[in-house]
């Protein structure tokens, strides 16, 4: 693979991973194969004693699958990457490498619910503790850390709050202890945040979201700085077995290409709807990284290379608004998941952090009232449109309702 080291952010997305292929293929080949052909017994041997690299089963390594973490790996300025089956696939993997019976995890309380939830069912039955605190608060990191804490686990922008965790002051107070950085970097992506250049220790992604970007694959992947660390890894994917397939991992390569030109509109756009949206009378609090008023606005600007496409809010008359507006867009679509080509609007609450349970989710700012906007790359004043149409409807409704209680 050649060295792009010197090349531009946006040229990296198009060229990284790409490899010297038979017959002069542009791009990587889908070897679509469970296993692969030895060229004798003892090539066999070798390749299962480490003596000699190359493939023997998928579920192992796999030349597409690889070729989409290499580029990935260069993009997160990490040493090499881990393709699993999905983001969750990518969260038991991480906890099952570095963590064991007796060991301690702190963990932000704003983070995707099944994180939480993996970490207070499986993860706590296998006798591994873990404390969730506000990690935007260093102070609250600092005081969570015992002797036995060996992850110190950040989403940044939390999920679905968006509070903003400051990594290398985390990550210099983890390493005090001892303890591995892990961030989460989905909400971000690549493009706008590089968690392994402020300290963090290993970055994982859910797939599906920006990196893919175009809401047709399952997916997560693990970024680590070393190859100790990789190799470790890898052993515990392999006995896991939560590994991407090689389709899916071609079609998250085919979606790296856009990566920084799609974060570029979902930036633009959503600043223009945030900025919108923080002036209308129906919105009660909207965050949004690009506002000047995001509590974190200043350790954004010190870590992020852009705001990102994510933005939550909440209406005046809390959950039964959000419900008819949710209920009343055309364009963006009431569905889970984010990062895609297309508008998506959801209620956090009620969709993607059920499971964590209402005290867990109120610990971590998740209101009841709280929607979840993923913005997507159509043109911003057809989205606002949409918008304002659909406030105008939980105007309506709320006059009605006025008027049934006068």
């Amino acid at each position: 693979m050649k060295n792009h080291s010197k090349i531009d952010f946006q040229t990296k997305c198009v060229h990284s991973g790409i490899d010297e292929y038979e017959y002069g293929s542009v791009v990587p080949p889908i070897y679509q194969t469970s296993t692969f052909k030895f060229k004798s017994a003892q090539h066999g041997a070798s390749l299962f004693a480490g003596e000699e690299r190359g493939y023997i089963y998928t579920r192992m390594l796999n030349p597409t699958i690889e070729a989409m973490e290499n580029a990935i790996a260069e993009l997160e300025g990490g040493h090499k990457a881990l393709g699993c089956g999905s983001g969750m696939a990518a969260v038991h993997t991480i906890f099952g490498a570095l963590t064991q019976t007796g060991d301690h995890v702190v963990c932000s309380s704003a983070v995707y619910g099944p994180t939480t939830t993996l970490l207070n069912t499986i993860m706590k039955k296998f006798g591994v503790e873990t404390t969730f605190v506000d990690t935007a608060k260093t102070d609250e990191v600092k005081k969570a850390i015992k002797p036995n804490t060996k992850v110190v686990y950040v989403e940044t922008p939390g999920n679905p709050t968006l509070c903003i965790s400051d990594l290398k002051e985390i990550s210099d107070i983890a390493h005090q202890h001892k303890a591995m950085v892990v961030v989460d970097n989905t909400f971000m992506s690549p493009a706008l945040q590089n968690p392994i250049a402020l300290g963090a220790d290993v970055v994982m992604h859910s797939l599906t979201k920006f990196l893919n970007g175009h809401a047709d694959v399952v997916g997560g992947i693990i970024v680590v700085k070393d190859e100790q660390t990789y190799q470790h890894f890898r052993k515990t994917l392999n006995q896991l077995g939560g590994v991407i397939d090689p389709f899916n991992a071609f079609l998250v390569h085919r979606g790296l290409k856009t990566l920084a030109i799609r974060m570029e509109r979902h930036c633009e756009s959503a600043q223009v709807i945030a900025e919108w949206l923080e002036k209308h009378p129906l919105i009660k609090w909207i965050r949004y990284p690009g506002l000047k008023s995001h509590p974190h606005f200043n350790i954004g600007q010190k870590q992020h290379k852009g705001p990102g496409g994510m933005i939550t809010l909440e209406l005046k008359g809390g959950l039964e608004a959000g419900r008819v507006m949710m209920d009343s867009v055309n364009l963006f679509q009431l569905a889970v998941s984010l990062g895609g080509v297309e508008s998506l609007i959801q209620h956090p609450a009620s969709m993607t952090h059920f499971s964590m349970g209402k005290e867990a989710r109120l610990a971590g700012g998740i209101t009841e009232g709280l929607v979840r906007i993923s913005v997507g790359i159509e043109n911003v004043k057809d989205l606002i449109a949409d918008l304002e149409q659909a406030l105008e409807k939980v105007k309506i409704a709320q006059n009605k309702q006025h008027e049934l209680h006068v």
